[in-house]
């Protein structure tokens, strides 16, 4: 798919009675789209839509080929359709799970990237040394204990990108042994085992209702081992209640931080194949050109290394409402679209449980941007994940082991999001973003791709990559491949712009689903 310059508006579908602005026209301009002459009555913002043909009161209104919504009012040809003029309406889909399988697209093979090989076989982009806390209550400690090593002493292991405390709001008054605490434990052990992930220390309180000991025997932790000790069957756990108190605390996990380091600096750099990279997708702050420059060069972009042999993952189950048909019949069996739909189910009672609705998005800073519904924004968010048959479901933060496109069930909120793919296992994010989300990811990169031109050149500090060139006649397909050659990069080593800024401390976000007790 290609723009055309001369023209403002963008029609994405034969099917469509709107087109998407490329650019701010004023009222009065006169032009032709998809064969139909019309005049704007008001002036289209960019990513915002105008209606093609009139729209009558009740009839659906169409982007992508897809129901965005309902006219709420009568829509003459040349208005400015937005929430003013759209509901969000019933829809009524068929789901027919399996019905579409696409082919498996044709392998690509021999494409490296610079990675860590490690000893159990696993491949990592980075290499940090971590510091899991169990409970909030732990939190400072960890950053107290994270803040004693400055630059120039990491300087001294020049293969260790940092250490990051992973602190968090949770740990404690939620049932024990229930679903909260179990989904917590994949989250923290997901980051414990993950390959970036070269040594850590867990420290806890020591009453917590989520304690380290449970943590490592329900997931299996092992600690890298430091040369002249005795070897362990769990991971080093430092209780700060045991140890006696914060500033002893602090003190003990130095100390074992030191003797770690030049462990973990022992790996380098090796080709590895990009068939072993796990892609996460995310996008957050969208606007109406998501779906319609960076979120389907994302999908070029995942299509291209599942090709080459790897994952890609599709996240945000609330921001799939309204288009999860459509994944539906790309699912590789019925069992894995039927598995789609019960997460879609589960959403909607558990959202309807606060009195909430599953669709009440977008937010306010998307409204701006141009999406008028949850249907028009969840179709654009799902062109991230390409167009490939969907091989598996899995829950939040549960570890990915299928190849090819996955989904993972996670919450819309994206430090929430990326944090359950990450401790599912990807190992490289690419964030796409309209309005400008400042986001990063340790211990993962977190590429930013932006999805217009002015925003981009506004954010250029921010932004790695610009697929508003979409709207200015670039194609799809060429950013998307950049996208790739952007991922696969950075896999090797080059930093992203969030990570030369060294963002990404503070976007650890577990997602708690059961009640504060």
């Amino acid at each position: 798919m290609s723009a055309v310059t001369t023209n403002p508006f963008i029609s994405l579908h034969a099917d469509d009675n709107i087109a998407v602005a490329a650019r701010q026209v004023p009222a009065g301009t006169t032009l032709e789209i998809a064969g139909h002459s019309l005049t704007t009555n008001d002036t289209i913002d960019l990513g915002h839509k105008v209606a093609v043909t009139a729209i009558a009161k009740g009839q659906p209104v169409k982007k992508f080929g897809q129901t965005i919504g309902f006219a709420s009012r009568d829509i003459p040809a040349g208005t400015w359709v937005h929430t003013h003029n759209v509901v969000i309406g019933e829809l009524e889909l068929d789901y027919a799970c399996a019905s579409d399988i696409p082919p498996d697209p044709a392998p690509i093979t021999g494409r490296t990237f610079m990675g860590y090989r490690r000893p159990d076989g696993r491949a990592a982009t980075r290499n940090y040394v971590g510091i899991i806390s169990t409970v909030n209550c732990s939190a400072s400690t960890s950053k107290y204990a994270a803040a004693q090593f400055d630059q120039a002493l990491l300087e001294q292991y020049e293969n260790v990108d940092g250490i990051i405390p992973l602190v968090h709001k949770a740990g404690c008054a939620m049932q024990y042994g229930g679903d909260d605490h179990y989904q917590l434990n994949r989250v923290l052990s997901g980051f414990a085992k993950h390959p970036n992930i070269g040594a850590y220390v867990i420290v806890g309180l020591g009453c917590e209702t989520g304690p380290g000991s449970f943590l490592a025997e329900k997931t299996g932790l092992v600690q890298l081992q430091i040369p002249g000790q005795q070897p362990e069957e769990l991971p080093l756990i430092l209780n700060i209640q045991d140890v006696g108190g914060v500033r002893k605390t602090v003190e003990r996990t130095v100390e074992v931080l030191k003797e770690l380091l030049p462990e973990a600096n022992k790996v380098r750099r090796e080709p590895i194949p990009v068939s072993e990279l796990i892609l996460g997708c995310e996008c957050g702050g969208s606007d109406g050109n998501s779906g319609v420059t960076a979120n389907p060069a994302l999908g070029i972009a995942s299509d291209l290394l599942i090709a080459h042999g790897g994952t890609s993952i599709l996240a945000e189950t609330p921001e799939i409402c309204g288009g999860e048909h459509t994944l539906t019949r790309r699912a590789a069996t019925k069992e894995v679209g039927e598995k789609l739909i019960e997460r879609v189910r589960w959403w909607e009672e558990y959202t309807a449980k606060f009195g909430v609705e599953i669709n009440n998005n977008p937010s306010p800073g998307n409204k701006k941007g141009g999406l008028t519904t949850i249907y028009e924004k969840s179709l654009g968010a799902i062109a991230k994940g390409g167009r490939t048959a969907l091989k598996a479901v899995y829950q939040y933060a549960e570890p990915v082991t299928e190849k090819g496109f996955v989904f993972m069930d996670s919450p819309g909120y994206d430090p929430a999001s990326v944090t359950g793919m990450v401790a599912g296992g990807a190992n490289v994010v690419v964030f796409t973003t309209g309005r400008g989300s400042c986001f990063g990811c340790k211990p993962v990169p977190s590429i930013k791709v932006a999805t217009n031109t002015p925003m981009y050149e506004r954010m250029v500090d921010d932004m790695d990559i610009n697929a508003g060139k979409v709207l200015d006649g670039s194609t799809v397909e060429d950013v998307g491949a950049e996208i790739f050659e952007m991922i696969v990069a950075t896999a090797s080593g080059e930093k992203t712009k969030s990570e030369a800024q060294g963002i990404g401390d503070e976007e650890f976000c577990p997602w708690s689903i059961g009640p504060v007790l």
